[in-house]
């Protein structure tokens, strides 16, 4: 006889890695455009990487890049997979956000995460935009 266990969400966050917290930490700095939040998940020569988009190395170049100027508020960032294999960790979800010209972005995502001694230190984010 076997017994199925459902996990609640506190037990869920009690087996979660380590990797995994560093990136949820991550989105909430996102959601919350809270700079040092951001700043403390990641490693001095952090590469960021959105192909077609921008390429910057090191944490100041990284730092310009977190909040778009004409966002209006903060991103609504929604984690639909974690997936982690050895340093790396994979977060597919969507952001949606309200411009100050009236404009909303609505994009799903997929950031792969690059991990040294438990920081992240390169991130390639493909976006694919809806609207």
């Amino acid at each position: 006889m076997s017994v199925l266990h459902v996990l609640c969400f506190s037990e869920v966050s009690t087996i979660m890695s380590e990797q995994k917290r560093v990136v949820e930490k991550y989105m909430e700095g996102f959601r919350a455009t809270d700079h040092a939040k951001i700043l403390s998940c990641l490693t001095d020569d952090v590469v960021w990487d959105m192909p077609g988009f921008f390429y910057h190395e090191g944490i100041k170049a990284f730092d310009k890049e977190i909040e778009n100027p004409n966002a209006d508020g903060n991103p609504e960032i929604t984690i639909t997979r974690l997936i982690e294999e050895g340093n790396i960790v994979v977060a597919e979800g969507t952001v949606n956000a309200k411009m100050k010209d009236g404009g909303l972005i609505d994009a799903e995502f997929c950031d792969v995460f690059h991990f040294t001694n438990g920081k992240i230190s390169k991130l390639t984010t493909y976006i694919m935009f809806r609207k």
